[in-house]
Parts: C-alpha cells; sequence; structure tokens
C-alpha cells in the first residue's frame, strides 16, 4: 500500500502576499432543534418575539417549526462571526418558552413515534410562505421527517477580487483561463476549490466530526448497522460523522444525473435537469393527495435546486425573481458554502475558532492547489471515501483510494496539514494572534492522538452520561443558563428589535401583495416549461 501522488508538495504562488487576502469574509449558519424540559421536540410555534421565520435575515426556521436556523452577516474576522452567533443565541434562548432549551448535538433525540409530530416549519399565509411549507412538506413524503431533524453548521467563505485578479494577470500555464473575464476565472478557481473540498473532505470529517452514535428512535423503521452502546444509544464503535453517511441525506434518485463540479455550465445544466425530470419512484407517492391537496411541488428528481445534497456549494445571492442557478449564471460564484461540519457539542453555539479557522485554512489551500476535474472512477473514490471515513475513521490502519491507488489515511493526512502551513502562516500575517497556525495545532493533535477527536470524546461522554440524552441534556441545559444570563448592549437590543419588527412588517406586506391563489401559483411550478423560480433571497 503506498501514498497516491495526489500531490508531493505544495508551495505557495510567489506572487501571492497577505494583501491579497485583504477583504476575505466569512460567513456562519447554524441550525438547532427546540427541545421540551421532558426532551422531546418542541411542538409550540416559532417565538413571535424572535420575528418572521419567513423574512428575517439572521433568524429563520430550516425543515421544522423546531428546528431554528442562525445566520450571521458576512464579516471580516472569524472572531466576528462567532461573537454574532452568540448574540444571535442569547437572543434566542431568552425568547424561548419556558423550559425549552436547543439540542447541542447534529443528531436528534427523543423523536416521537409517529413523526407526524415533527412540525414541518410554517411561513405564515403568502404563496411564498405556502410554497416553503409545501417543499418540506414534499421531503417528508420523499425521505422521511427524522431525517430532516439532522443539524449541522454551514461554513461560508468569499475571497477577495483582488486575489483572482492577482492570480490571473500571474498565470503563466493556463493560456485559456486568461481570455475569461474576472468573473468567469473566479468561478472557475471557486470550482477547483470545490474539487479539492470533496478531495479533502475525509480529512474535515475525521477532525471536526462529532456525530459518532445516535438515539435509538432516529433508527425506527430503517435498516442500520449500528450497534448499541448504552441503553437507548447506538453507535459505530470507529464512527466520526454518522450525519454525513448513510444515515444522513441521501437521494439515490440525483446519482444517476450525473451532476458535477468540473464547471459551472455542466453543474448548472445537470441542476436544471434535475429540477425538470420526473422520477418515478416521487410521482408513485403522489404529487397531491386523495382530496387534492399538494404533497410536493412536483414529481422531479429536485422539486427545487435546494433539494440536492452536496458537502459543498458554489453560491451567488440571488436578485428578485432570480432562482440560485440564474444567479451563478449572471453574476458567477460569490462565495462557497462548507457543508460538512457537525455540530461541535462542546461549544456553546456549536462552533469554536478553532473549527472555523481550520475551515478557512482548508479552503484557502483548496483554493490554490491544481484541481483537475474529476471523472467517474474517481467520483466514485470520493464517495466510497466518505462512507469509510464516516464508518471507521477512527481506526488507524483506515486506508482510502484514488482510482488508481489504495493509501493509509493517516500518513495522507498527516501531509496535508504540513502543505497547510505555508497557508497558515500567510493568512496569521496582520493578526494579532497566531489564530491559524494555533487551528492547525489542535488538528494535528486529534490526527495523531485519535482520543482528542471529538467523535471520540462524544463516545466517552455519552457512556459516563449513560445515554445520548443525558448527555445532551447537560449540555443543552448549561448552555442555556448561560446564555439567558448573558446580557447584549443597547446597540444589540435595539437592532435586534427592529429586525424582529421590520420582518413582520415585510411578511404582512408579501401577504398583501400576492397576486391570485396559492394553486394558481404553485400551477407555475409545475407547469412542464415554466421556469422554476424559488424565493427571491430568503432561504427556501
Amino acid at each position: 500500500m503506498r501514498n497516491p501522488n495526489l500531490l508531493t508538495q505544495f508551495n505557495l504562488p510567489v506572487w501571492l502576499t497577505p494583501d491579497h487576502l485583504s477583504g476575505m469574509q466569512r460567513g456562519i449558519e447554524k441550525e438547532s432543534l427546540r427541545m421540551q424540559a421532558n426532551g422531546f421536540l418542541s411542538q409550540t410555534d416559532h417565538p413571535a418575539a424572535l420575528g418572521s421565520a419567513l423574512t428575517h435575515p439572521h433568524i429563520t426556521t430550516d425543515y421544522s417549526e423546531a428546528l431554528i436556523e442562525l445566520i450571521t452577516p458576512p464579516v471580516s474576522h472569524p472572531q466576528q462571526a462567532l461573537d454574532f452567533l452568540r448574540a444571535l443565541h442569547v437572543v434566542v434562548q431568552q425568547n424561548l418558552p419556558d423550559g425549552e432549551t436547543l439540542w447541542p448535538l447534529s443528531m436528534p433525540c427523543m423523536l416521537d413515534k409517529d413523526e407526524n409530530n415533527i412540525p414541518l416549519a410554517r411561513y405564515g399565509a403568502s404563496n411564498l410562505g405556502q410554497f416553503k411549507t409545501l417543499y418540506r412538506h414534499g421531503l417528508g413524503v420523499r425521505y422521511g421527517r427524522r431525517m430532516q431533524t439532522i443539524a449541522g453548521v454551514h461554513y461560508n467563505v468569499s475571497f477577495p477580487e483582488q486575489l483572482f485578479a492577482a492570480w490571473q494577470q500571474h498565470s503563466s500555464t493556463a493560456a485559456d483561463l486568461q481570455q475569461l473575464s474576472l468573473q468567469d476565472y473566479r468561478s472557475e478557481r471557486y470550482f477547483g476549490l470545490i474539487r479539492n473540498f470533496l478531495r479533502l473532505t475525509p480529512l474535515v470529517v475525521y477532525l471536526l466530526g462529532a456525530s459518532p452514535s445516535v438515539c435509538a428512535c432516529f433508527l425506527s423503521g430503517r435498516q442500520h448497522n449500528l450497534q448499541p452502546l448504552v441503553s437507548g444509544t447506538m453507535y459505530l464503535p470507529e464512527a466520526t460523522a454518522l450525519r454525513m453517511g448513510r444515515l444522513g441525506y441521501q437521494n439515490s434518485a440525483q446519482r444517476g444525473l450525473g451532476i458535477h463540479y468540473n464547471n459551472m455550465q455542466d453543474y448548472i445544466r445537470g441542476i436544471e435537469q434535475a429540477i425538470h425530470t420526473p422520477y418515478q419512484p416521487f410521482s408513485n407517492l403522489g404529487v397531491d393527495d386523495e382530496h387534492g391537496a399538494p404533497r410536493q411541488i412536483n414529481d422531479h428528481v429536485l422539486q427545487i435546486e435546494n433539494e440536492y445534497y452536496s458537502p459543498i456549494r458554489p453560491k451567488q445571492i440571488p436578485q428578485s425573481g432570480e432562482t440560485p442557478a440564474q444567479a451563478l449564471t449572471n453574476r458567477g460564484v460569490a462565495y462557497i458554502e462548507l457543508r460538512a461540519v457537525d455540530i461541535n457539542p462542546y461549544s456553546d453555539i456549536g462552533i469554536d475558532l478553532t473549527s472555523a479557522c481550520f475551515l478557512e485554512v482548508v479552503a484557502l489551500y483548496a483554493l490554490l492547489q491544481d484541481s483537475p476535474a474529476i471523472d467517474e472512477r474517481e467520483q466514485d473514490c470520493i464517495d466510497h471515501n466518505l462512507i469509510k471515513i464516516v464508518d471507521q475513521g477512527r481506526n488507524v490502519n483506515l486506508s482510502l483510494n484514488t482510482p488508481d491507488a489504495e493509501y493509509l489515511f493517516k500518513p495522507w493526512a498527516r501531509q496535508q496539514l504540513e502543505h497547510m502551513q505555508a497557508i497558515a502562516c500567510l493568512m496569521d500575517a496582520g493578526m494579532q494572534q497566531p489564530i491559524y497556525q494555533d487551528a492547525l495545532q489542535v488538528m494535528g493533535k486529534r490526527l495523531e492522538h485519535v482520543e482528542q477527536t471529538l467523535s471520540a470524546q462524544v463516545l466517552s461522554d455519552t457512556v459516563a452520561a449513560e445515554g445520548s440524552w443525558r448527555f445532551g441534556h447537560t449540555l443543552a441545559s448549561r448552555y442555556a443558563t448561560q446564555q439567558r444570563e448573558q446580557s447584549l448592549s443597547a446597540a444589540q437590543q435595539a437592532y435586534f428589535g427592529q429586525i424582529a419588527a421590520q420582518s413582520w412588517q415585510a411578511q404582512t406586506q408579501l401577504e398583501q401583495q400576492d397576486q391570485g391563489d396559492f394553486k394558481t401559483y404553485l400551477a407555475s411550478y409545475r407547469h412542464p416549461h415554466a421556469v422554476l423560480s424559488a424565493s427571491p433571497k430568503e432561504h427556501v
């Protein structure tokens, strides 16, 4: 067994300076289940004091009315993103119904036997609001509601325009790239980042995975290979992040479409094909129920673009009337969304500075590396490597594969971290503290000492607590107490109060401006020649 010749050495481009990274931005999206004092999923409405989940820019809901999503704005320093996320947690905790807390793990616990008791997110009477709820109903019909209660962290990163401009100017080996507009050049480089991130995902999952076990209720009616850990908790002995594997988001219908990241045009073409392609198993589920009420937006492979799941996504902010794909076509990639991140239960906000800095180093490393196209053989290896790192990541002898080689994970991972040192040094230039180098040092220790991984700690603490629920409940109660005792500045209180009020006004305005009823609105999406358009700016 040998190390693959993926990257024998890595050198920073000679032209690259810290100034090229000035203006780099990042943001965080973090999901959290609201749970009752008895441990079961909250059945209450999204707290009105938090604002409208339809139009609030920072506090919304994901799949369920009980699954809160917190969104920071893009900021210039990772600590700023974490500080804003913490402020959002304080606002939420101080406005939850009595006895409710935020579940601190990615995998849910204490779900009702009847998954219909997992309430769908509701967004009011506007056509857009009803559309968003119907989309979620369709997800439940297709994949089951339990799977949709999995929570995670999405880390968004964008690099400044001057980086791409300088890179294109100094690119002597890629004449075809020099002929592109700066917008298209930027998109090409971001897609290269995406391909390399897919290759590096095993490293991210090993180091940040924190879901090696799951409450037995989540497995109701599902085939699995998990073993009992303690009463009510199932696990795999060497698992890292079950959220990212077979128990997580799966869509077998998507696999045959050949959606790939070799270039933006083909990626968009694949997504649009999936949106317009009927899929018989989904047709068999019924687009409408026996009373004519809609069950799904349509019976296509994807109801809308957001249904396509990947560990990383290219993103552009849609303008009014644009779909995500149209936004990419019109203005190129603006940032990338890293989605292979579990909630860290040892942070009161689900992510810490170490993880944030590591993800940024990985993103820049993936951007700067050569990034050949991914063919079907390599994609198969990427898919199988992900399953192996999810199920067996803490096996010290774990091997992964490329199309031409089998290699040991640990030496390969060590090599990647060594190559990232130069990236971390560059990113630390101008910082008051070496936060990026410190992050790599922590990750290096997790690699060399498996017991220091988050997944190993979660298993140990779950056993000590005699189950997932007690482990999670103890942390949830501790964090709730801490955050309820924290106070926001007067300016912060005024800001969040104003934003909440404005969000309700915006929802009311949407409801008043609607043209036609929801049946007519939905028909435009179901018509085979209609251009599918989800929400203009809001998350669907």
